[in-house]
This record gives C-alpha cells, structure tokens and sequence, in this order.
C-alpha cells in the first residue's frame, strides 16, 4: 500500500491510497480516452510502480484504425497524468504506453452503419 502525507490547514494526518485506487484511476483515464481498447486480462496491461522520483505506470493498450498511434500515445499521458495528479496529489514520474495491436473495423459492420448500398437505389 502506497501513502502520501497530506497536512491541509496545518491538520495533522496521513492520508494513504492503495494502488487498486491508483490503477482505478487510471483506468477512468484510458475509457474517457477515444480512439483505445484495454488489453482484455485480469491486469488489464496495467503496471504502476511507486518511487521516490514519482509514480511510474506501464501500460497496454489496443489501438482503434484511423487514429495516430503516436498522438494516442501523447494523449494517452497527458490523460493520467493529470487525473492521477489532480485526484491523488501524488507526482507521475514517468508513463510508458506499449500498443500491442490494430482493430480493424468489421467490413459487414460498416455497411450496416452506411445504410444500403447507393447502386441499388439507381435500380
């Protein structure tokens, strides 16, 4: 279990977090995130280490098609590391992102989504 000391006011205190809360957090990050999937397994391809210099997450994700895998990426960062700080007080020191793989849309999918086909109209 991870702790942080927090006096607000001069309050003396400790207020502790347990990773579970961190990598919940986390994970919020990455569902408000478009464009990504969770890897589907117990762990969810999420790390989080606690050190001296910060909190150091390692993730992984599957990426949708259409979307920059190096913008997702950046967005992916930027997402927790301001949630995990505005929520936690503690500091991110570092977030590695691994995309394991591409979903491609599902081609029968698509043509439900656009309707019927335009040629068939001219008929």
């Amino acid at each position: 279990m991870a702790s942080i000391r927090y006096n607000p006011n001069g309050q003396k205190g400790k207020i502790t977090y347990s990773s579970d809360i961190v990598s919940g957090i986390v994970v919020l990050s990455l569902q408000e995130t478009e464009g990504i999937e969770l890897i589907p397994s117990k762990g969810k391809g999420i790390k989080i280490c606690f050190e001296k210099e910060g909190v150091f997450v390692d993730i992984s994700v599957i990426a949708h098609y259409g979307y920059s895998v190096p913008e997702l990426a950046y967005r992916i960062q930027q997402s927790i590391k301001q949630m995990v700080e505005s929520m936690t007080k503690y500091k991110i020191a570092k977030v590695d992102v691994h995309v394991q793989s591409v979903v491609f849309p599902d081609p029968a999918q698509q043509e439900a989504d656009q309707g019927e086909d335009p040629d068939e109209k001219k008929n």
